[in-house]
């Protein structure tokens, strides 16, 4: 995008939303409805199943297939997704990080494909495609958990996706390093900036040291580094975060990689405003968060976002409709089109309120990537659970804030009176529903795929890219042979796990404990959690679960957090975890209640399964809660199956959670209430 230094009047940004769920065949009547709307980019939403690199049939993508995005199992599914769009002219935002180098192989052999089915060179139209695959490892151990691999081989497949990218997609940006979900798990806006800061080095520095760029190109892959943020509420504070990006960012290129030109050492990012800062209460209050945030990222010209999506008012409730996501998109278009933003040059140069806080960002941000620079970098800071234990922390203490009322969320913990919503008058329709037969349909359409294409064509393919991963050679165009051959996401990855093993990152929960949180509340709670162990003659035990495939952990971290403040001994394994290996876990470690944490919508279906796995192990008597986004006709059916207690984020007050927990194990100990 230009950046005009004239009065002429600032381009939009790129407008998206983040869309796909149930098949390739509805997400693309939806991405084609989209832009007929005026939407100016795609941005993929891919189920998680396809980005921790599981087929529809696999067991842990039970109850997840079309749930929070599109499934991708194969070409012939990138195919249908992009059906009537073409790919040279398009920009297209993917959202995907541990099976990113596979789904831009499948994207790149569709463009392939359109151009060769049209008579034009491929190379000239895959050398116009233009968007963004996430691929930011590093923050998915410390957040978003749909990571695979270790730190090393996830960092080799990002490098050789530059690589490549910049030799062949030249307008392809083959990285967002995402500060986005670091905000959404507690981190502070300095952490947000270093920690972002120091994933790009540790990218940068990898590209350098692989020798496959020349260091005559080296500007190029600066220049191609791109980065997607959030935006919260405290938006001047916001704003002045995104002006110190841009500033450290510039000083970083320049002085540690020596990048001379300042359009390569540009801060180009996109971003999505807060969704887990969403409410459940009062939804409706969202609209004016969401514009308020949004205003966080555009006001300031010189940081202002080149690609912008936001979130519908009702996705703390579930997923959106198209009718919530189009008021989504009409509220940027109201802000360029409408407004005179656009038409002015900076309007907080010279201000020093503005400049002070950006400074008082930059220095800290300074510190602390001095501090995991000491370190050995970002993947040490990963492994040794240093960033994630930060950013628990921060979190733990950003609720106690809130709870105590010393952050005041309208709606939440102060303004509780409120009038019926006219939004939610359709109850169940209010949100949208994925139909349980998009599972069956793709786990039936997986099984027919393998059975049409060439098995020795797909087995040659696999052993290359298993030779090639042994190497040093880049795996891109091993993947590509995989794209063309039929090869299925949970093949390319379960071949890539032979080689690279899978990871458990530190779930940075032992070092944490909820400061401050000795008031009378918690005292209470001790007591209560103390006297009904000395009832059953033992320590109380909570074992918090995380089944199926989300990796939205920091719910599940907290509420772990806060049960060992209170005094119960908690098992906590982090995420990724099958029914059986949840049930198996209760039953060794004999705990006296066990906790899921759900937010990708598969609740119906994951939670049964451990009360069932329970019951036919002999334990039924142990109880389950279960915490999540879970709407109220569901929390109904999830109770009718046997569990106890359901908490939404409405439950916002922790302490109390753990005092009907408390309660919980006393009903089903058959203990007097206390």
């Amino acid at each position: 995008m230009p950046y005009p230094t004239d009065r002429d009047r600032d381009r939009p940004w790129v407008m998206r939303t983040y869309a796909g769920h149930s098949s390739a065949r509805k997400s693309n009547e939806l991405y084609r409805r989209n832009l007929a709307k005026g939407q100016t980019g795609l941005s993929v939403a891919f189920d998680l199943p396809t980005q921790t690199g599981y087929d529809p049939d696999h067991e842990l993508a039970r109850g997840e297939v079309g749930k929070v995005g599109v499934p991708v199992s194969h070409i012939g599914d990138m195919r249908t997704l992009f059906d009537g769009i073409p790919l040279a002219g398009a920009n297209t935002s993917m959202t995907i990080n541990a099976t990113a180098m596979w789904l831009l192989s499948l994207y790149v052999t569709v463009a392939q494909e359109q151009a060769e089915a049209e008579g034009t060179d491929w190379h000239e139209v895959v050398a116009k495609l233009a968007g963004t695959t996430q691929n930011d490892i590093i923050k998915e151990y410390l957040s978003r958990g749909t990571y695979v691999f270790p730190p090393g081989p996830s960092l080799r497949l990002i490098t050789d996706m530059v690589a490549w990218t910049v030799a062949n997609v030249p307008k392809w940006n083959p990285i967002n390093i995402c500060s986005y979900h670091l905000q959404e798990v507690g981190a502070t806006p300095v952490q947000e900036v270093a920690y972002s800061m120091c994933t790009a080095i540790a990218v940068l520095d990898a590209v350098k040291n692989s020798g496959q760029v020349p260091q005559e190109r080296f500007g190029d892959v600066v220049a191609r580094m791109s980065f997607f943020v959030n935006a919260g509420v405290r938006f001047v504070e916001e704003m002045c975060k995104m002006r110190a990006f841009t500033d450290l960012w510039d000083e970083i290129t320049r002085e540690r990689y020596g990048i001379t030109d300042p359009k390569q050492r540009r801060f180009r990012y996109g971003v999505q405003v807060n969704s887990l800062g969403l409410t459940e209460a009062q939804p409706e209050n969202n609209v004016q968060r969401i514009v308020l945030e949004m205003l966080a990222v555009s006001l300031s010209r010189k940081a202002r976002a080149r690609a912008i999506q936001l979130p519908a008012w009702n996705e703390a409730l579930g997923l959106p409709r198209p009718w919530d996501q189009q008021w989504a998109l009409r509220m940027q278009q109201v802000l360029a089109y409408e407004t005179d933003l656009l038409e002015y040059e900076d309007i907080f140069d010279g201000s020093p309120v503005i400049q002070a806080k950006v400074d008082e960002i930059i220095a800290g941000a300074k510190a602390e990537i001095d501090r995991v620079q000491a370190m050995g970098g970002a993947v040490v800071a990963v492994e040794n659970g240093y960033m994630k234990t930060q950013m628990v922390s921060s979190l733990a203490d950003h609720r106690r804030r809130i709870e105590a009322g010393e952050e005041v969320i309208v709606g939440v913990n102060r303004f509780e009176s409120t009038e019926p919503s006219p939004l939610q008058a359709g109850g169940v329709k209010a949100i949208e529903t994925i139909d349980p037969v998009a599972e069956r349909e793709a786990v039936s359409a997986i099984g027919q795929w393998r059975g049409e294409r060439d098995a020795s064509a797909v087995a040659d393919a696999l052993n290359s890219l298993r030779d090639t991963a042994k190497s040093d050679v880049n795996l891109m165009d091993a993947t590509l042979a995989c794209a063309r051959a039929g090869v299925t996401t949970g093949e390319w990855s379960a071949a890539l796990r032979e080689v690279f093993g899978e990871y458990r990152a530190p779930t940075g929960v032992a070092g944490v404990s909820a400061s401050g949180e000795a008031g009378a509340a918690l005292g209470e709670v001790r007591d209560q959690v103390k006297a009904t162990g000395e009832e059953l003659g033992e320590r109380l035990r909570m074992l918090v679960g995380k089944p199926g495939l989300d990796g939205h952990s920091n719910g599940a971290e907290q509420i772990a957090v806060r049960a060992r403040d209170t005094g119960f001994e908690v098992v906590y394994q982090g995420i990724r975890l099958t029914a059986d290996q949840i049930v198996a876990a209760a039953v060794q470690e004999g705990v006296h209640v066990v906790g899921l944490s759900i937010l990708s919508g598969s609740h119906l279906e994951a939670v049964p399964a451990v009360v069932e796995g329970l019951k036919a192990a002999g334990a039924g008597d142990i109880p389950v809660v279960v915490g999540g986004i879970v709407p109220p006709e569901d929390a109904k059916v999830l109770m009718e199956s046997g569990v106890a207690r359901v908490f939404t984020p409405k439950d916002y007050e922790m302490t109390q959670i753990m005092a009907e927990i408390v309660v919980v194990i006393r009903e089903a100990n058959g203990l007097v209430s206390a």
